[in-house]
């Protein structure tokens, strides 16, 4: 599948059927893992065969279940940080999905085990993403209206209008969907409100954006 059919067909799964991810699946992800620590300056980590982070009172509250691996989102301590966690955590969803593979965002409802991921000096772990062959392709989360996150006077655009109909289908913290972007003749600003992991909502919405709009056709304020 293409990057726009994986953006319609990836939904949230909190439960794993145990199937391991190895051979070339495991070498792919690796390989696009550690392109974006590079492309990002991050410290990402795949965790293969790790059950305890998610057998927590947390993880069984969140109706997480069969859960082994996750990929930590660390990074250095800076400003864009969370962004950029989100930015590139998506990237790494999608793709993920292109391999057959199911994902979800976990901000809280896991246990963070010793030994089962390096965070250096200067560094911070945000969140981690699950990952794994999923007990089901999970389902749609429900949407905000095209106007509700996106301002732009006259004559819209098509990749505009293309750029925020892929930022809908993004996943954000509790649905919250609280991003904006304002087109700006071929400039866009990307904003956010407010509230839990909002600045890591912001990127991965961006990630989306991008796709939609093609990174050719405008730049970023």
């Amino acid at each position: 599948m293409n990057l726009t059919e994986a953006m319609e067909q990836r939904h949230s799964v909190r439960s794993y059927n145990g199937k391991k991810i190895e051979g070339e699946v495991k070498e792919k992800l690796e390989q696009e893992i550690r392109e974006c620590n590079k492309e990002g300056g991050l410290h990402l980590q795949l965790v293969l065969n790790e059950p305890k982070a998610f057998e927590s009172f947390m993880a069984h509250y969140g109706k997480f279940s069969g859960v082994t691996n996750y990929i930590a989102m660390i990074g250095p301590k800076e400003k864009d940080l969370e962004e950029k966690v989100g930015y590139y955590g998506e990237r790494l969803v999608l793709y993920a999905q292109q391999l057959g593979l199911n994902t979800c965002w976990v901000a809280m409802t896991y246990k963070k085990i010793k030994g089962a991921f390096v965070v250096n000096p200067g560094e911070k772990l945000c969140l981690v993403i699950a990952i794994g062959y999923g007990s089901s392709d999970g389902v749609a989360h429900k949407s905000k209206m095209e106007g509700e996150v996106s301002v732009a006077e006259g004559n819209v655009p098509e990749w505009f209008q293309k750029g925020v109909k892929a930022s809908l289908l993004a996943p954000t913290a509790m649905n919250q969907q609280k991003y904006k972007f304002t087109l700006n003749g071929n400039r866009v600003l990307a904003e956010t409100g407010k509230g839990f992991y909002t600045k890591i909502d912001l990127g991965i919405a961006k990630y989306h954006f991008e796709l939609g709009a093609g990174k050719e056709n405008f730049s970023w304020n």
